[in-house]
């Protein structure tokens, strides 16, 4: 099981109140979420020519397999956001939106290639590798999170459009390994100071006298960039799509 949160401390900034609907919101990490799915839009932005079918299966596909499958077994896997889910519950979001990606991609091998089938075997493994921490948590890691999370969406969604890589394309996926790497270095403090810290005070002594940051101001520095970058990497995306319209 996870660290018990901190009496009176949401398990993180877009946490909902309520039972189902407030869990379902918080476990689904909308920011998060919504963050990922924008980098499968730039990918598939990049082609010249935007094939909406495949677009709109590669979205559904990337969702259901983060969004909704990554979440639910991260939560099963210590229960780190405290949802009032039952293990069976959580699995069967997990392991039902996985299953969902595979019928996506069976869908996506008859529309375009059945090399979308590889695609979508190795975004299911990714999954259930880095949140269940297989091989103890080998790619459970910074880079692990950067790369399945922030690189993997844009070379898949690009080469759904395509069937091929591009130089620009593998430029796009290093720029979004490196946005994930911030942002899973905000997320990481963040999250200890909001769900492990009794109580945090910072003393910033300064040549005009001394300031105390208390938790709630410290936790700004890491939250506040996290929101903005979110709805930043979702704005790019929706930008890049409009230009195709």
């Amino acid at each position: 099981m996870g660290s018990p949160l901190m009496k009176g401390s949401p398990p993180s900034f877009y946490a909902a109140p309520g039972a189902l609907r407030g869990d379902l919101w918080t476990l689904l990490h909308p920011p998060y979420t919504a963050w990922h799915l924008g980098y499968v839009v730039c990918g598939a932005s990049l082609a010249p020519e935007m094939d909406w079918p495949r677009l709109g299966l590669t979205v559904l596909a990337f969702f259901a397999g983060t969004g909704v499958a990554s979440h639910a077994l991260d939560e099963l896997h210590g229960r780190p956001l405290q949802t009032s889910f039952t293990d069976g519950q959580l699995k069967l979001m997990g392991y039902g939106g996985l299953g969902f990606c595979g019928a996506l991609a069976l869908a996506g091998a008859w529309m375009a290639s059945p090399w979308v089938l590889a695609w979508a075997a190795a975004g299911c493994f990714l999954v259930c590798a880095y949140t269940l921490e297989w091989q103890g948590g080998l790619i459970h890691t910074d880079l692990g999170f950067a790369l399945c999370w922030g690189g993997f969406p844009v070379l898949a969604a690009f080469w759904i459009q395509q069937e091929r890589l591009s130089l620009a394309s593998l430029v796009v996926a290093f720029a979004a390994v490196l946005s994930s790497l911030a942002q899973r270095d905000l997320s990481l403090n963040s999250r200890f100071l909001r769900r492990r810290a009794h109580r945090a005070v910072a003393l910033l002594r300064t040549a005009h006298g001394d300031f105390l940051w208390e938790k709630d101001r410290l936790l700004s520095t890491w939250e506040n960039p996290l929101r903005l970058l979110s709805w930043a990497v979702a704005a790019l995306g929706l930008g890049l799509l409009l230009a195709h319209l």
